[in-house]
């Protein structure tokens, strides 16, 4: 009775603190035979963890969710050579996937035809990163079309935009160049927010099927704002994947 009347108050305190997992976990510990035999560290160990992992998995979850990424099953350790696709230079996915790239602020293009998996290699770095950064995944096309609109609707709002786009830690533009970009402001905008993130040494993640030497006649032949563009996205690593067998 006397550890009852010590340990239900502990419980009650973790719960108030909104640590209902430990204090679940405290109570089912109590209730077992093997309470009194636990030694300090392990007893610890065995309260905490559960709780640390609810929450670390519950932020990993906002965070996917915040980056657009939260439905999306894929990993790292999927993007390797096979019989479906080979990826340019070798072993280039296991290197991006420890990360570095995004602490070192560098740039990944990667190139290749449709469906040759250029989305699910940038999606899963993203899910990676995700454990430690802060990710947002968006179509480029859409993007621009969404940031031109609003700078001309709301400037405050759009300020807003650019400078969380411009803070996050790793920003990923799937379908770069899809279609041939016929409005000068989306070129500008563009060119800025890349711009600004290489000022800060943030990380960009760009997917296109358009081979760079043609980036220029996709944004209106303007060559100062293409030549830019494409020297920050084209700066650090360029990675080419081949499909095999028209797969």
């Amino acid at each position: 009775m006397y550890r009852n009347e010590k340990i239900a108050p502990l419980i009650d305190a973790l719960n108030e603190l909104g640590m209902p997992m430990m204090a679940a976990t405290l109570d089912g510990l109590y209730r077992s035979k093997n309470f009194l035999e636990m030694d300090h560290l392990s007893l610890l160990t065995a309260i905490i963890e559960p709780e640390y992992s609810t929450h670390a998995t519950k932020k990993l979850n906002n965070r996917l969710k915040r980056a657009g990424l939260i439905s999306f099953p894929g990993q790292i350790s999927d993007c390797v050579d096979s019989g479906e696709r080979e990826y340019f230079p070798t072993g280039i996915t296991e290197s991006l996937g420890e990360m570095s790239f995004i602490r070192d602020g560098m740039n990944i293009c990667i190139l290749g035809p449709s469906d040759s998996g250029k989305s699910y290699l940038a999606k899963s770095l993203g899910i990676a990163a995700c454990h430690d950064y802060r990710v947002a995944y968006s179509h480029c096309e859409s993007l621009l079309e969404e940031l031109v609109s609003l700078k001309g609707r709301d400037y405050s709002k759009y300020q807003r935009k650019v400078k969380f786009l411009v803070k996050l830690d790793l920003l990923i533009l799937d379908d770069f160049l899809l279609h041939t970009i016929s409005d000068e402001r989306e070129v500008k905008v563009l060119h800025e927010l890349l711009e600004m993130r290489s000022e800060l040494s943030k990380s960009v993640i760009v997917c296109s099927q358009r081979e760079p030497k043609s980036w220029t006649s996709m944004m209106l032949n303007d060559e100062v704002s293409s030549n830019a563009i494409l020297k920050r996205v084209t700066k650090h690593y360029t990675v080419v994947i081949n499909p095999k067998n028209g797969g």
